[in-house]
This record gives C-alpha cells, structure tokens and sequence, in this order.
C-alpha cells in the first residue's frame, strides 16, 4: 500500500475512533431490536401490507423472507431521474422471482442545479441534500424490511440518500444508477458559444440551441460534474454492482443490471448467509478510496463537502488536510470534461470503471480489504458487464484503457498529483481544484474586487468595470449565509477575462462544482464571512495572494490595519433568504456546520 495513503488511513481511523465506535453501538443496537416484522402488532402490520398483493401478503406473513424497500427520487422534470419512473415495476418483479417482496418506501426531492444556476432555487440546493437524507429516514422508518434499494444519480441526492442508509446501519442497501444520455454536442463547441454569448457576440437563440444539443434526452448529463463523481465515487466505494455506473439509461445492459441489483438486495440480508449491512461496507478505507478515486479522476469539488458529510453519518472524520494528501500520492488518471475533452460516455467506452479499478489496484493505491455489496474485495470491479445470449456476466476485458487520451495508466498519468490542493492561511481554509488549471504561473498576488453575489460581478463584467488583474472575492455566499448556492455564472466573465490576457483568480466562501475550470479559485472558504470569517473585513484594493503550489492564501494587509476594521455588513442576505421557499430553511441554514465539517445541519451521534 502506497505509504501516504496507508498513513492518511491510519490517522483518519485514529481520529474516528470514539465517533466510530458510537456509531457502530447504535448500529449493533438496531441489529438486536430489527429488522424483525414480527415485532410489529397485528394493526402495524396489517397496515404495512394493505396494499400488497394476496400473494406478497402470505409471503410478509412468513417473517423469512426479505421485504426490500425502494427509496426514489423519480422526477420527469430531471433527465437524469426520469429513467427511474418504470423502476420500481422492474425491481419488483425481480424480487418476487427470488420469493422476495419489495415496496417503494418513499420518495424523495430532486432538485436540478442545472435548472436553478443563478436563480433563487439554487439557494436551496445544499440544503436539499440534508432535506432528502431526513425523507429517506422517514421513509425507512416503518421498520418493516430487511434491506433497502437506493435510487438517485445527481448532486446532493446521492449524498443524502448515503447519509440516510448509514442512520439504518444494520440494513444492507444497493444503489442502483439509470445511466448517462447519449453524447450531445461536444464539450469544447458548448464552451466555445458559452463564451461567445458572456462576450455579448451572440444571442440567447443561439445559446439555447446549443445548450438544448448539449443536454437532450433522458440520462445523466454527460460531462464529468457532481451528478457522475457521484456515480464513481458510490461505485468505487462498493455500494453498486461493478461496472454499472455508466452503462446507458437505454439499453438492455440497463435493465439486467437493474434486476441484477434488485436480486442481489436480497442475498445480503440477515435472513440469509451472506449479510452485509451498510455499516460494513462503509468503513474508513472505503471512505479513503471513494476520495481517491475522486482525485483521480479530477472529479467534482463539491465532494470536499459530500464525502465529510457522508462520512460522519458512519462516525467517520476526515478533513481537507486528508484531501489534499491523498491528492500528492494520487495520479490524475482521466480527462474528462472539464479537466478534458472527454465525456462520461468516452470515459466509459475507453475502458472506464473497470479500468480504474485495475490501475488503482495495480498501483497499490486503493485498499483492496474491503466489504463491497458483492463480497470481500474489489477484484470483481476490475471486471466488465456484458450480456452473452441474453445473460448477464462479467468478463475481465478491457484490461487496460483503449483510448490513452482518456484513461491513463498508473505508470504514465496525466499528471502525478490528483489535483485538489489545500490553500490555507489568515483568510481560512479552503480549497483549489487544479486538475484543469493551465500549466504556468502558480502564485499570483492582484488586488481585490469584492461583491456580494455573482450577478454582481456579471453586471460589473457587463458594464466593462473590470478591468486589469485582480482577485474576485465574492463572499455571504456559505452554508449559513444563504445555503452556499454554486456560483456557476462567475465562470464565463472570469475565463473570457483570462482570454483577453488579465490575469485574474477567485476566492469565495460559495460554492463551485466538477464544472469549475481554468480559473485558479480558491473555493469554500471557512469560516464563512458572516460567520466571523477574515473574508468579511476584505476591502477593494487590498492585495491577496494565492499560491497554488505552497497551498497559501493569504490577505496582505497589516494585522494592525485588520484589527481596526469592522466586519462588512451583509446588504443582498436578508432579501436572499426569503422566496421561492427559501423563508422556510432558517432553521437549517442556522444550524449549517462549515464547508469542510461538510456543511451539514444534522447531528449523527448521539
């Protein structure tokens, strides 16, 4: 085992081990009480299994055979979900061959931050996360089964849904994904008119046209965002069957692989002999490969706050320190959009996943002693679905990448760093993606612009008022600010900015994504500025320097100077906390932990 990984690991146990053990008790503790249908009274159960079949009723009477809930985020508003509407249907029916039963428990939101970028629904987004955790606990609570089926893809819903099946520790739960669209536009020509309309150059006709041929028909969008590092991470993490993450939402592969999760649910139950409870799975070395494979890959940022989160709900600690280690022994694997050209569907056809596991394997990067919903170990993931004759099976090819300009080998990566780096210094922590950053200058010390919001950096890009380097500080834009919406209209202005030659970098106590790109952003600040954070006493004009290499981010201005200063008060907050909803989620907002505890509002132990 690689000597930094096994070190992080180590640590990561140590620190973990009071919060683990707690959690493993109130685990244990579960296991002892349920799942067991005939604790429940005649009227409890009777109501359970109302509306079942004369057939599933005799079965839940038996108390021997599984019932298998199904927890949905099935929406047609999402593309990514839409799949999800003839799931259950598909799943029950693959249970009741194994003599099984399986209801739809609940289900849960699914917010789309590719519908509400840079609009007050965004606002809500982070929040979700904990919101669809909570409804899949409610949904669970009914104590009438042995396992459960986990259904999401996109941003915080996976999250959530994970942080919800390890509250239900003693039960075993798979995750089942619906697959990506097929490729749209490419990449680089959905950028390119992006660009063309930040510079006023083309219309939104044109804009519309384009982004409609990038994002077109049921499936996951296709570019390597928080949607699929969800997908990779949970895969890498063994909670799905090997190789099922990108396997097209339309295909015959889909559904075997969708009834395949469905049997398996229940082989891994405690009525049989092959139990596997979630809390098993889930232990600090498959934590530590969920982040490597995220560093290796140059996966989403806002995972520096889903994992943590994810996590501590198996009273697991990890922070950014642990990140950014990992990141300098990790190899940068893959090129795919934005830190390339590739999309998930490239990725996938190169030899993805089961490819990634194998080089991660070879190189004694990932630990290989783990429980996995398919058993002890990871060789099966090193493995490829394909259906012979109809049947479902797994074969060892591709054993190395077909294309080299996608996935790299462990020998000759991309780059010898995964590309997530730890800044810190008298602003706080926070954090760089630099998997994609270009090759050159890697400090850069400008003054600062300051703004309140993202649309007011876009007005004054608009208005031609920035101009020379500089550093945006955008700040009120945390967990308990506003709900850390991700920033996503910075982008264009700032890279068309850097185009024309200014030299320009971000740092912001908001959030951005797997679609953060080449402009150096030092991302996440915490503390938050409204939380007492330095960011609060920044004014125009000050320098800031980043420094991507040393890992620094400093405020250069005299500590003397800093005492005198009053905190900035917040002008857009108040006014940003009310409608669309967002009056109801003070309480949550009020009770947001910082970015890198994983802004959460929920409390794990007890």
């Amino acid at each position: 085992m690689n000597s930094i990984v096994q070190e992080v690991t180590e640590r990561v146990i140590e620190r973990s081990r009071d919060t683990r053990k707690a959690y493993l008790d109130k685990v244990e503790r579960a296991r002892i009480k349920g799942p067991h249908r005939e604790v429940l009274s005649c009227g409890n159960l009777a109501h359970g299994y109302a509306a079942c079949a004369k057939n599933e009723k005799n079965t839940l009477k038996q108390f021997n055979k599984a019932n298998i809930g199904i927890i949905t985020s099935y929406n047609d508003m999402l593309s990514a979900h839409q799949p999800y509407e003839h799931y259950p249907k598909i799943i029950k029916e693959a249970i009741a061959e194994t003599g099984s039963v399986a209801q739809v428990a609940g289900g849960v939101p699914a917010m789309c931050d590719g519908v509400t970028q840079g609009q007050p629904g965004m606002d809500l987004s982070l929040l979700s996360r904990d919101v669809i955790a909570m409804a899949s606990c409610i949904g669970l609570s009914h104590n009438m089964f042995d396992g459960a089926l986990m259904l999401g893809i996109c941003d915080k819903i996976v999250p959530g849904l994970v942080m919800a099946s390890l509250s239900f520790g003693h039960l075993p739960f798979v995750f089942i994904p619906a697959g990506p669209m097929p490729s749209g536009i490419p990449n680089s020509e959905k950028t390119r008119v992006r660009m063309l309309y930040a510079e006023g150059k083309i219309g939104e006709d044109a804009l519309l046209e384009s982004e409609s041929a990038s994002y077109h028909s049921p499936g996951t969008c296709t570019f390597y965002g928080t949607a699929n590092s969800n997908q990779l991470v949970v895969e890498m993490m063994g909670l799905h069957l090997p190789g099922s993450s990108f396997v097209e939402t339309e295909s015959s592969l889909r559904r075997a692989l969708t009834r395949a999760a469905a049997k398996q649910s229940t082989r891994i139950t405690h009525l049989g002999t092959n139990y596997t409870p979630i809390s098993k799975v889930v232990d600090e070395k498959s934590v530590i490969n969920g982040i490597i494979a995220l560093l290796a890959t140059g996966g989403s940022t806002n995972h520096t706050m889903h994992l943590v989160a994810m996590a501590r709900a198996a009273g697991i600690i990890v922070d950014w320190t642990d990140f950014s280690d990992l990141s300098n022994a990790t190899p940068l694997l893959t090129r795919i959009y934005p830190n390339g050209s590739a999309d998930i569907n490239q990725f996938h056809h190169a030899g993805g996943m089961s490819v990634l596991f194998k080089e991660l394997l070879d190189a004694d990067i990932i630990h290989n002693d783990v429980h996995t919903i398919c058993g002890q170990g990871l060789e099966k993931y090193t493995k490829t679905p394909v259906l012979n004759d109809g049947e479902l099976e797994w074969v060892s090819e591709p054993s190395k990448s077909k294309d080299k300009t996608i996935i790299a080998s462990a020998a000759k990566p991309f780059k010898s760093h995964g590309g997530l780096q730890l800044l810190q210094g008298n602003l706080g922590r926070s954090v760089m993606k630099t998997s994609s950053l270009p090759e050159g200058d890697v400090a850069f010390t400008a003054p600062a612009r300051v703004f309140e919001s993202q649309h007011e950096l876009e007005k004054a890009f608009k208005d031609g008022k920035l101009e020379g380097d500089f550093v945006a500080v955008v700040r009120f834009q945390g967990p308990k600010a506003i709900g850390m919406p991700e920033l996503h209209k910075l982008t264009p202005p700032l890279g068309v900015l850097q185009d024309r030659g200014q030299k320009v970098a971000l740092v912001t106590d908001g959030r951005m994504s797997g679609a953060s790109g080449k402009v150096p952003a030092a991302i996440h600040m915490t503390p938050e500025a409204i939380d007492g954070g330095l960011l609060a006493k920044v004014e125009e004009g000050d320098l800031i320097l980043i420094d991507s290499e040393k890992g620094k981010v400093e405020l250069l201005v005299e500590p003397d100077v800093l005492a005198s200063r009053e905190n900035a008060k917040p002008s857009l907050v108040e006014s940003e906390r009310v409608g669309m909803g967002r009056e109801f989620f003070g309480a949550l907002r009020s009770r947001m932990t910082g970015a890198e505890e994983g802004a959460c509002s929920l409390f794990y132990q007890d």
